[in-house]
């Protein structure tokens, strides 16, 4: 067998042979002929991405100069040359002239070529391949570009936004991949990657909070995941460009190669249909794409089999497309094993297995979380008093909880503390709303404390309020509290009133405009005839339903003619209402009427 390498010279010429039954030619280095680099091989290079150094590095500047005046003219005939040349493969006119109008480096490779043979004086070798002495300019580009052997992928490749070194080295991977297939793939995977836009900066926030609460062993596919995710990062914008720009498409290629040997027809599409049959939106797949590019590899019997890992833990087929959505890794193998890890550990805790479900379903990043990490957080809430079923509880509420820092945790509860509360209660607290454990004490806790503090609620009724209402702790002052303030000043409420009826019954503030303060304070002037200010002494009125309570009860006593307070229509449970009002035969009013019920 004929070797590849040439053998080392023993006399100061070289013979080459450009095909094994060519005539060889002979020069010497010691005079090398005019203009012609010592590193030029002028033969057909059996590697197709390997090429010399171009000879304008060797010749005179003037010369330089007088060929780059004409270079606008060489890349316009070159462009036109070479869009035929790759109709030659099956491309369309528009595609090919696309192509050759968005690969200038490419095309100034091929020129840069071509001159460096003029200069050489070496294109007669190409004669004895069965070309003519007088064979022009744009035969040249096209010979040029046969002679590269790529069939026009690296140009393609460029004109998609790669580099040319990157165009080349991809290309290598496409021996055997026709150029209308190749553009037809490529156009497909950019649909179904980047098509849509204006959700790249939740894309990138989902992959910045994939990366921090991960503490698992990796798998090679995350790992791979990760380091497409650092390449990007390193990039303007970064991750939160992700989706949005074409440059990350060429990332993408570059991390993935193998993305373009996939066949769209039997692989990529047959996996876009699965993912819609498992209830992930069409628009929404370029989500799990970018967040998770390995998956695309996966067949779908891998799919069907991860997912019957879910399906153990209680979680149906249907529900895991949202579950992906949130969290594309849950079909790695590093967190298919961590589920089980996960599952084990919080049955070990006596967590009810509803919770953990609930848990994994409303927020599966814990899966990417050691075991080790989350019993720092489980042993804080042991302290407290908060384990079993109340640790499930607060897990099947607020999952993210567990993947809080010990120290913030601690910082939090210290809080807490600091304002009269005891460990027992702050554990208390923290059931009722978990999402407290979570919140940061400069930015939410404090602020909440001096908003209440700023509208009049005493230190004293705060604490009650707290304890009764701890949701008020984790409400935003400006879209939900003091909208619910400036309405009950418009009814007539002053600031002071307002203070005692939250401090009385602090979830005064969480109640809906529309459909609990207004139709309520409606029916207590207008059907009811009560002076408003009667729910300062008795605000748990905006507690009972209108209409399976509050207007049942008023008709009762509005047919009894009788003198009642809030307190006594309300207060009482149905026994002790029948006892003190429906004693006595009477005629109730039946003209009362009932309102909208709220």
């Amino acid at each position: 067998m004929r070797s590849l390498f040439l053998t080392i010279p023993t006399i100061y010429s070289i013979k080459l042979s450009p095909q094994p039954q060519s005539p060889l030619r002979r020069f010497t280095l010691l005079q090398p002929p005019p203009c012609v680099s010592p590193f030029h091989f002028p033969f057909r290079s059996r590697f197709q991405f390997f090429h010399p150094p171009c000879a304008s590095h060797f010749i005179h500047p003037a010369s330089n100069s007088e060929a780059e005046d004409h270079l606008p003219h060489y890349l316009a005939e070159a462009r036109a040359a070479f869009s035929q040349f790759l109709r030659r493969f099956g491309v369309s006119e528009e595609e090919s002239v696309s192509i050759a109008s968005s690969s200038p480096r490419y095309l100034k490779m091929l020129v840069d070529g071509v001159r460096e043979l003029d200069d050489t004086s070496m294109w007669g070798y190409w004669s004895n391949e069965g070309l003519g002495d007088d064979f022009g300019f744009k035969e040249k580009v096209v010979l040029m570009a046969t002679q590269k052997g790529d069939c026009g992928k690296v140009a393609f490749l460029e004109s998609v936004g790669m580099n040319l070194s990157s165009a080349m080295n991809i290309a290598r991977y496409l021996s055997g991949e026709m150029l209308p297939s190749l553009i037809y793939k490529v156009k497909y995977l950019k649909e179904v990657f980047f098509s849509g836009s204006g959700e790249g900066k939740l894309i990138g926030k989902s992959a910045r909070r994939m990366m921090t609460h991960l503490s698992v062993p990796l798998d090679d596919d995350v790992q791979q995941t990760l380091s497409f995710f650092e390449k990007i990062e390193a990039r303007r914008g970064g991750l939160d460009m992700l989706s949005s720009n074409e440059e990350f498409f060429c990332l993408l290629l570059e991390s993935f190669p193998y993305l373009l040997l996939l066949s769209v027809e039997s692989h990529v599409k047959p996996m876009v249909e699965f993912f819609e049959y498992i209830g992930v939106p069409k628009e929404c797949m370029r989500r799990i794409f970018l967040l998770f590019p390995p998956i695309i590899f996966f067949n779908t019997e891998v799919l069907k089999s991860r997912i019957t890992a879910f399906e153990e833990v209680g979680i149906e087929e249907m529900e895991i497309g949202k579950l992906l959505l949130k969290y594309p890794w849950i079909m790695s193998k590093c967190i298919q094993d961590s589920l089980k890890q996960v599952v084990s550990f919080f049955e070990l805790e006596k967590v009810p297995n509803a919770s953990i479900t609930n848990a994994i379903r409303s927020w599966p990043l814990i899966l990417g979380s050691s075991t080790s990490k989350l019993k720092l957080m489980v042993d804080r809430f042991g302290e407290l008093g908060v384990r079993s079923k109340k640790l499930g509880q607060v897990i099947a509420t607020s999952p993210q909880t567990l993947l809080r820092k010990p120290r913030e945790f601690l910082q939090v509860v210290s809080y807490l503390e600091e304002i009269g509360f005891d460990r027992e209660s702050v554990g208390t607290i923290i059931v009722r709303c978990p999402e407290i454990s979570a919140a940061s004490v400069e930015k939410t806790l404090k602020r909440k404390l001096e908003f209440l503090t700023g509208v009049g609620v005493s230190k004293t009724n705060l604490s009650r309020a707290i304890r009764k209402y701890p949701e008020l702790l984790v409400s935003d002052p400006d879209r939900t509290l003091l909208p619910r303030i400036r309405y009950l000043r418009q009814r007539g409420f002053s600031e002071r009133e307002i203070a005692f009826m939250v401090g009385r019954f602090s979830p005064l503030l969480g109640y809906s405009i529309e459909k609990v303060l207004k139709p309520k304070l409606d029916f207590l002037v207008n059907i009811m005839e009560k002076p408003i200010k009667e729910v300062v002494d008795y605000p748990r009125y905006f507690s009972y339903s209108l209409e399976k309570k509050i207007t049942p009860r008023f008709c009762v006593l509005k047919g009894r003619d009788v003198e009642y307070s809030l307190k006594d229509m309300l207060g009482k449970n149905d026994e002790e209402f029948a006892v003190e009002f429906m004693s006595n035969k009477g005629t109730q009013n039946s003209s009362c009427s009932s309102p909208t019920e709220v």
